[in-house]
């Protein structure tokens, strides 16, 4: 009940980072974000039922939508600042892990725009609006066994490995971090 009451705060409308503005995910993103679904590290960490690129980019996009309906949080468009292009996306998602409803840091960039240190940057302003706003007294990212290159964000975003549990079919870990100012 906690998450849900603050859940209209989730987005971060009009915030900026040093490199990336973050705004509310649109329709006319759809072409740039399908670049995402065409690269094959897309399948290599999350198992589930996938369908052509275009049917799984319009999938996501629904479900995006769908939270922000619902008042789940959602994705923000990453934008590069200097050249406007569609980095990726983050955000913070309301999810049910384990039976206990979760507030997680969830992102995703598009291929070209990985190892570059943009993840890092958007998950550490995504903790710090957290925090800053009171939406929950810690915060969670789900990352795959597999997912190297997420779980070294976690980390370098002061988050630690809470658990192993199987999320959506898939063996993730749960990474964790705790507001310093509530604990």
């Amino acid at each position: 009940m906690y998450l849900r009451l603050n859940a209209m705060k989730y987005l971060l409308k009009n915030q900026q980072s040093e490199r990336l503005l973050f705004r509310p995910i649109q329709s006319s993103d759809f072409n740039e974000w399908l670049q995402f679904f065409i690269d094959p590290e897309y399948y290599k960490y999350w198992v589930a039922e996938k369908d052509t690129p275009e049917a799984e980019c319009r999938k996501w996009y629904a479900n995006q939508f769908n939270r922000y309906e619902k008042n789940l949080g959602g994705m923000n468009a990453l934008i590069e600042k200097s050249t406007g292009a569609l980095v990726g996306h983050a955000g913070l998602l309301v999810q049910v892990v384990d039976g206990i409803e979760e507030l997680e840091i969830a992102y995703s960039l598009q291929p070209h725009f990985r190892g570059k240190g943009f993840a890092t940057e958007a998950a550490q302003t995504i903790k710090e609006f957290a925090f800053a706003n009171t939406l929950s007294p810690s915060l969670i990212s789900i990352i795959s066994l597999t997912n190297l290159p997420s779980q070294r964000v976690a980390t370098k975003n002061g988050m630690k490995i809470e658990k192993q549990t199987i999320y959506k079919e898939n063996a993730v870990y749960i990474f964790r971090i705790s507001d310093p100012i509530i604990r």
